[in-house]
């Protein structure tokens, strides 16, 4: 097919080494689009690397900041537990006093002036000892 002409004698290119250079030349161009693309992949993995590494050194203190702030939330959750705890027992207490109170200051005192109560009392007993018949002896 093609001929090569040199001094001393003439070499003809046959089919098949012109479709092994074909060949050649191809596998040269993909190895080397395959090499752009390794290296564009190293490129992209390195700064995914980097990106990650900055990612992880801001999120530690915020993790931290954030571990902080529950704990300090947890404190003030058990201080306002403790002051509920102690509202309920002065409302109890509170309950209580005025219960006895109620039935201190409502019993008979509340219908009758304290004067005429205390004065009742001996002279209904006087009363019932006249009417039983027995007298003081």
């Amino acid at each position: 097919m093609f001929r090569r002409v040199s001094r001393e004698r003439v070499h003809t290119v046959s089919g098949g080494e012109v479709a092994g250079i074909l060949v050649a030349v191809f596998w040269a161009i993909l190895v080397s689009f395959l090499a752009v693309a390794l290296a564009r992949l190293a490129q992209t993995l390195r700064a995914t690397t980097k990106l990650v590494a900055d990612v992880t050194d801001q999120a530690v203190p915020l993790l931290a900041d954030a571990s902080t702030a529950v704990r300090s939330a947890q404190t003030q959750i058990e201080r306002v537990d403790a002051i509920a705890s102690d509202v309920q027992e002065v409302t109890s207490n509170a309950s209580a006093l005025s219960t006895t109170v109620a039935s201190t200051f409502g019993g008979p005192w509340s219908r009758s002036p304290p004067s005429a109560t205390a004065c009742a009392g001996p002279s209904a007993a006087a009363r019932r000892t006249r009417r039983s018949g027995s007298g003081a002896t």
